[in-house]
């Protein structure tokens, strides 16, 4: 399987807050082709008609005739659970895969700030009625994010995601210090064991030099992995407090909302894009460079500041379709495409 290097982006936006459900922010594109030949794109998003107060964004889903023109689904796949401590506030970050019985959807799920963000998994008949699995999937002392789950040749399943790795004082408290590419191992899709070492290291230049966010992996000859990834704001850059780091904060006001709060940390400084890496057996990568960027703050691109968190999807004709989080100079996030070369 060949996975291309260059690619152009395609106009316009695929998916744009237009509704209470996805007003304030849309992020963190799943694209999945179903059996009738469509597309149906999962994403997080929050609006004002969020289901409870504190809540800080859930999984919605569009549907397309062609990939390129999406029309919102009624209602939301997956919401955060309020009485359940480690998903109380967030999901988001969704990664799909077949299973026998239907799909199982594995996502990151947030509580407050000071306990580690964690993986779970919820499974459908259809894609679109989703029953929460119990439990964890995956998590560790700092935190793990942005699950991607790769089925493997001998049966197996691999899931790769972000690791967040504090100082002693640990998540909501402590300085995080990284956040390298890990995996871990499955037979059943739902019982993981870390494999060792790192997939991917961050913070190895200065274009990564705020962490990794998010990492596609392609399995082939060789495999190839998209991630994106952030560079730290000019010294001296006083960076307002981003609301999932806080742990005493309580966004349920109409005016001091999560998602404000969140976009205005995004603005301070912060630049993310897209890179590139390979490894001949999906454990051991190496870096290739930078496949997207904007055109920077004050620029007119749609992902001027910021692109990250994608999710690909190769076409009927052979070539490969990017989907991923953009955000413009305005601070305005939409989910943006690219098509390979």
């Amino acid at each position: 399987m060949s996975i291309p290097h260059t690619w152009r982006k395609e106009k316009g936006a695929r998916i744009e807050g237009h509704r209470d459900l996805d007003l304030w922010k849309v992020q963190a594109p799943c694209i999945v082709a179903t059996a009738d030949g469509r597309y149906r794109l999962f994403y997080t998003g929050v609006g004002p008609a969020k289901p409870f107060a504190d809540c800080q964004g859930y999984i919605l889903s569009a549907v397309s005739d062609d990939g390129l023109s999406f029309v919102a689904e009624p209602g939301i796949r997956l919401q955060p659970d309020s009485a359940t401590r480690h998903m109380s506030l967030r999901v988001l970050a969704p990664s799909v895969a077949r299973i026998n019985a239907g799909w199982r959807m594995y996502f990151e799920a947030r509580g407050p700030a000071d306990l580690p963000t964690s993986i779970c998994s919820a499974v459908s008949p259809d894609l679109l009625d989703w029953t929460l699995e119990p439990g964890m999937r995956l998590s560790s002392a700092g935190g793990v994010g942005a699950p991607r789950y790769v089925s493997l040749p001998d049966g197996r399943g691999r899931l790769y995601c972000v690791e967040s790795r504090y100082d002693a004082a640990g998540p909501g408290r402590g300085r995080r210090l990284s956040t390298p590419v890990v995996s871990a191992i499955t037979r059943d899709g739902l019982t993981f064991m870390r494999e060792p070492g790192i997939r991917l290291r961050d913070r190895e230049s200065d274009l990564d030099s705020a962490g990794i966010t998010a990492a596609e992996p392609v399995p082939g000859e060789p495999w190839v992995m998209y991630f994106s990834a952030w560079q730290d704001v000019p010294a001296g850059t006083v960076v307002p407090p981003h609301p999932s780091a806080d742990p005493t904060a309580r966004m349920s006001g109409s005016s001091a909302n999560f998602a404000a709060a969140s976009i205005a940390a995004d603005m301070a400084g912060y630049r993310s894009r897209i890179f590139t890496a390979r490894s001949s057996n999906g454990l051991d990568w190496v870096r290739d460079g930078l496949v997207i960027e904007g055109d920077g703050y004050g620029g007119i691109d749609l992902d001027a500041v910021h692109a990250e968190d994608m999710s690909l999807i190769k076409l009927p004709d052979g070539r490969w379709r990017m989907y991923y989080a953009a955000c413009d100079t305005h601070g305005v996030w939409r989910i943006v495409s690219a098509i390979s070369d």
